[in-house]
């Protein structure tokens, strides 16, 4: 499908690439890993053509076609549903054409074309795709100069899935996407027919989407078999391996050099030696392992204040007056706990956040807190409001008052910062830096419990990884909203799903949620469809009784393959357990060929649904 042979690329006197080459099969989905800085976007740019390589050669096989997410929307009143349709130039060519064209042979033509490349159905195939990424019937037809810079992504995404290229290049597609539309795009993905290459530091999505990992370092790729997991292991084989070959070379090599020193002036031995020489010379020394980067996350401890921190009395929350978005919240939150948020997009939850940090004031009933407490607060929004003119010590001096300049050098350090990095101006820092600034102020105070919004997404894997161990340490309260699964999985223990005006605790792993998002969408599917043929007077009520009895069977069976599923889970562990390779390895073929079938059934289902 892809081949990229010997490509170079410098920026500013430094090498990114030198001399990559790759081969990427057609079928094969591929994540693209790397730390923040090494070149992976860079790699996209090149590879669309945006931007130019110094060197090399980058070819698809004849007929591909390839696609990735558009950066340049209309910003007028087209609705979304024509942006996503519109994306598709070939069609909107040919239907226009359509309309005016009278040569018959080319009227035949455009007709037979129109239907080879499904015309008709794309309407629903675009409006599937918009719903799975949390655009309901309505929001489709708004226009789309009425979305926010984090919806019109998932319009740009959209429509570059409902191309369905050959070569689908995604660049951490999921990070404007709530918990809901990461599930739905991580089934279209394990379903997807094509080939696509991703760039993600959800390590969730590249355990369940994709086969084989390129992982960019030292300016080359290096390919490996398996999802993301299986890379970390046989990576790390690869490089103790390397390093043990290493140090025998360099025993040999300290052996040999110790002869030659030894015996190069005594004639008797002088040959020898020179023929060591000649062997060293010739030894295909292999570089010891550089030692990586390591993320560093380090929260201060506060001291322990008696429970309940925070209590909520029928509280009312919202913007305006007689129009809550949350009602009567009864909750408690103690210095244990670890609480992480579900539930869409517009649901409540920063606005619950909100409620928790002070920044919104109840619209009824009240808030007690403990007297002494110190509440942490982290959202995306807030690198906006970070001075790109002063630096991350001059952030901290300011927020630190009258604090030693070694303390506050210390505490930057806990997060990552080295001196070097801590007098750079915050303009010149990556989205990742910014984001470790803003924990380091968040937390210099020590608060009692720390509200984190989104707080990955601009973090690689590596430095979520470090978060996560770092929330772990810490002895205060958390409260969670994340799209990421890893996190919330390894962080909290307990999880309170916001939906419908309410917030509840929610009794069941995330599993148990992913599989209640499914059936959610369902019913509002088919609220929006019993409404509809409400307004039409119900003319095709036998239509309707067969489709709904197809998707009946259809849910069966998706209940039927999931609980197999959930077997295999269970096989693979206790094979996993067992060191037994040859059943995990028969064990995984077989989940992946059920994950495909559970994707498949899902999509099934909501065309049968879309069609009550």
């Amino acid at each position: 499908m892809l081949s990229i042979t010997d490509l170079t690329y410098r920026i500013a006197g430094r090498t990114l690439l030198d001399k990559v080459t790759i081969m990427i099969p057609a079928g094969h989905k591929v994540g693209l890993v790397g730390a923040n800085g090494t070149g992976k976007s860079t790699l996209f740019k090149i590879i669309s053509g945006e931007l130019l390589a110094d060197g090399g050669e980058i070819a698809l096989i004849r007929g591909a076609n390839m696609g990735m997410v558009r950066q340049d929307l209309p910003e007028d009143e087209t609705p979304i549903i024509d942006v996503v349709l519109d994306s598709d130039k070939e069609r909107a060519a040919l239907l226009k054409e359509a309309e005016t064209a009278e040569d018959p042979d080319r009227i035949g033509y455009i007709y037979t074309r129109l239907e080879e490349i499904g015309a008709y159905d794309a309407p629903a195939r675009a409006a599937t795709i918009l719903s799975g990424l949390g655009f309901n019937d309505s929001a489709q037809n708004d226009p789309i100069n009425s979305f926010s810079g984090g919806w019109r992504a998932r319009i740009a995404l959209a429509a570059a899935l409902f191309l369905q290229p050959s070569l689908l290049l995604l660049d951490e597609p999921t990070n404007h996407l709530d918990f809901e539309a990461m599930v739905w795009l991580e089934n279209y993905l394990i379903g997807y027919q094509g080939t696509f290459i991703i760039i993600s530091h959800d390590r969730d999505i590249l355990n369940k989407t994709v086969n084989h990992i390129l992982h960019l370092e030292n300016q080359t790729l290096v390919k490996y078999t398996g999802n993301y997991d299986q890379f970390q292991r046989r990576r790390a084989e690869r490089l103790m391996g390397q390093q043990a070959l290493h140090e025998k070379q360099q025993a040999q090599k300290a052996k040999m050099m110790e002869f030659v020193n030894r015996f190069k002036a005594k004639a008797s031995k002088a040959k020898q030696a020179q023929s060591r020489l000649k062997m060293i010379e010739k030894m295909d020394m292999v570089d010891a392992v550089a030692a990586e980067r390591v993320t560093a996350f380090k929260f201060p401890e506060p001291e322990e204040l008696k429970s309940p921190l925070i209590t909520l009395e029928d509280v009312d929350a919202g913007y305006e007056k007689g129009k809550p978005i949350l009602k009567k919240l009864n909750l408690r939150i103690d210095q244990d706990d670890r609480i992480a948020l579900l539930g869409a997009n517009g649901n409540g939850k920063s606005t619950l956040v909100k409620i928790l940090s002070s920044r919104l004031d109840p619209l009824h009933g009240q808030m007690l807190k403990s007297g002494k407490l110190r509440i942490g607060y982290f959202a995306q929004f807030q690198t906006d409001e970070l001075d790109v003119n002063q630096t991350p010590f001059e952030v901290m001096r300011d927020a630190m008052k009258d604090r030693p300049q070694s303390k506050i050098r210390a505490l930057l350090g806990n997060f990552g910062f080295d001196k070097h990095k801590a007098d750079t101006k915050v303009g010149e820092l990556s989205g990742g830096e910014k984001a470790r600034l803003l924990f380091c102020l968040m937390s210099f105070d020590a608060p009692h419990i720390m509200l984190l919004d989104e707080p990955t997404n601009h973090l690689d894997i590596d430095a979520r990884e470090a978060l996560m161990q770092a929330l772990n340490n810490y002895s205060g309260a958390v409260i969670l909203v994340s799209h990421d699964p890893h996190l919330v999985e390894h962080v909290a223990d307990n999880l309170w799903l916001v939906a419908d005006g309410a917030c509840v605790n929610y009794n069941d792993d995330l599993e148990a949620y992913r599989n209640l998002i499914v059936r959610q969408r369902r019913k509002e599917r088919e609220q929006v469809k019993q409404e509809a043929k409400k307004n039409k007077g119900d003319k095709s009520d036998k239509k309707s009784g067969d489709a709904e009895k197809e998707a009946s069977k259809s849910e069966q069976l998706l209940s039927e393959l999931i609980a197999k599923k959930d077997a295999i889970e269970n096989e693979m562990a206790n094979a996993s357990a067992n060191a037994d390779t040859h059943q995990l390895k028969r064990l995984t073929a077989t989940y992946e060929d059920l994950q495909k079938q559970v994707s498949a059934a899902e999509e099934n289902l909501e065309l049968i649904i879309a069609k009550l």
